[in-house]
């Protein structure tokens, strides 16, 4: 199967080559191969694999591939208004960096708020950082998925707009280079993860809904 990419690849990829080909031009074959490997890192960090939900209607998946940091109450003055149940997934530069929407449901809010380029591991960055959230209306129960950008992600790409119908496991988004997930579940939820379990989006189950 070819490696499919996101397309916000595709500048990165373009530009990396460009430069290769000119730097080879010019001969100057050390930086013209260094932008070509370049190039190859980021059609590795944008690659796009295919992923296939098995689950039920009410499951949670993981909406990013990483590492969960947080998996129980919501951190004081991380989460939404309200009382939430929280996990939170880092990704390294090495994960996939797709987004995909946690649950089924319709598209209610989308706010994208501007910030600080905090690590994306530390616990303040979540209401620092510059991030997007998206809450999702699943038969009535919200969840909400927020991307958060840190030191190397300096951008946050939010394809869905209020109102769209989604289903689980749908790609959404992306960020770029390395950054965090954190994903709000209500009390009545149960979860399926644990702090440091490794994780899969589009197909790890995260929680499921009551």
């Amino acid at each position: 199967m070819p490696l499919r990419l996101d397309r916000a690849a595709w500048p990165f990829i373009l530009t990396a080559l460009g430069l290769a080909l000119t730097l080879a031009l010019l001969r100057r074959p050390t930086l013209g191969t260094g932008f070509g490997l370049l190039a190859l890192f980021f059609a590795f960090f944008f690659r796009d694999p295919e992923r296939r939900f098995r689950g039920d209607v009410h499951d949670v998946v993981s909406p990013a591939d990483g590492r969960v940091m947080v998996a129980g109450a919501a951190q004081p003055g991380v989460s939404p208004p309200g009382v939430w149940q929280q996990v939170s997934i880092f990704l390294s530069p090495l994960d996939v960096h797709v987004n995909r929407v946690p649950v089924s449901g319709q598209i209610t809010r989308v706010t994208y708020q501007p910030g600080r380029f905090l690590p994306a591991y530390r616990p303040e960055a979540a209401e620092e950082n510059e991030r997007c959230e998206v809450w999702i209306d699943h038969h009535g129960q919200q969840v909400v998925a927020r991307q958060v950008v840190g030191v190397l992600a300096r951008r946050v790409v939010c394809r869905v707009r209020t109102g769209d119908q989604m289903r689980t496991g749908q790609r959404y988004g992306i960020m770029k280079f390395g950054s965090r997930m954190d994903v709000f579940l209500p009390m009545s939820a149960v979860l399926r993860v644990h702090v440091g379990d490794s994780v899969r989006g589009g197909e790890t189950v995260i929680g499921v809904l009551h």
